[in-house]
């Protein structure tokens, strides 16, 4: 899907067709649009379909007529019927009066901007509106990393409760495969970022410059706190791991100890059944020996649990 904006006088509108100073935004574009954008402005359409690869890495990559600025951004799927987070590119085309985004979904970073809800945002000002789409990732970044660290605490309020379960370690792993995607995705975003500090192909405001500042202390931030919770989370995983096979290890011990004191019945009522001569067993002869060898029996396995009690192995 092609859409294009431009803003008059901070009033964002829809246009028809190119012209000056646009805001060119493709969404999962076909091969139309593409070599239409491609042949309007003599860009490879190598480089326009370069953010539809998801294993496209994060890059600035300059050529003549035009610069391509690959991030990678985060976004939202479903996995394993549960919400997951994970990371896709974004190019972003510098053209000659035109800013060109290509990604292969619809993601809020850029209806932030489409829905006029950024200020002093301007389809003029390319370099700004650079920096406004970076600004807007890494603040994205940050709010998923806190909801990611929420679900981390949920899980972590469960631990050591009854209500523990095999599937809170699952969702711990999946939280920590986000982080890591997150890292990777943050990391290469840095070295975007690092290149830009020296782009100056495109005149730049001093103000243009404090907001990619702003940028790179809040990329360098969400690095940090990916790098936390990821620790974290490392860490809550191996408890509730822990936790749960103490469990088992505790079920087991109890159902060994149940078994070895059903065995003493069992051994006695063996011996008892063996065809021999009935003068020969204690008690056989005696009136009620059929109850004190009952007797006897219960007496012995509640020893026995006394014991397995105070070895702590009940």
């Amino acid at each position: 899907m092609q859409t294009i904006y431009k803003t008059d006088n901070g009033i964002l509108s829809q246009k028809e067709g190119f012209e000056p100073d646009i805001w060119i935004n493709l969404i999962s574009p076909n091969v139309e649009e593409l070599t239409e954008v491609a042949e309007f402005y003599d860009v490879d359409i190598a480089d326009v379909r370069a953010a539809l690869d998801e294993e496209e890495s994060s890059r600035v990559q300059m050529e003549d007529g035009y610069t391509l600025i690959l991030v990678d951004i985060p976004f939202e799927e479903i996995r394993n019927d549960q919400r997951a987070y994970t990371t896709i590119p974004l190019g972003i085309l510098l053209v000659n009066n035109a800013i060109i985004t290509v990604c292969s979904d619809d993601t809020v970073i850029l209806n932030y901007f489409y829905n006029n809800r950024m200020r002093g945002f301007s389809t003029k000002k390319k370099m700004r509106f650079v920096y406004q789409i970076l600004l807007r990732t890494t603040n994205m970044y940050q709010a998923l990393l806190r909801a990611i660290d929420k679900k981390r605490s949920e899980i972590e309020k469960r631990v050591g409760t009854e209500t523990t379960e095999d599937k809170d370690l699952i969702n711990l792993h999946e939280l920590e495969t986000n982080l890591v995607y997150f890292a990777t995705s943050l990391s290469a975003n840095k070295v975007v970022l690092d290149r830009l500090t020296r782009y100056e192909r495109i005149k730049q405001y001093p103000e243009d410059k404090e907001l990619l500042d702003d940028v790179i202390v809040e990329n360098r931030q969400a690095i940090e706190m990916t790098n936390i919770y990821r620790d974290i989370i490392h860490g809550s995983r191996e408890l509730v791991s822990t936790i749960i096979n103490n469990r088992l290890n505790n079920v087991m011990k109890f159902l060994t100890s149940i078994t070895l004191v059903m065995a003493i019945p069992t051994i006695i009522s063996g011996i008892y059944g063996m065809n021999v001569s009935g003068k020969w067993m204690p008690l056989s002869t005696v009136p009620h020996g059929f109850t004190i060898i009952c007797a006897l029996i219960a007496l012995i396995c509640v020893l026995a649990l006394f014991i397995l009690k105070h070895r702590k192995m009940l």
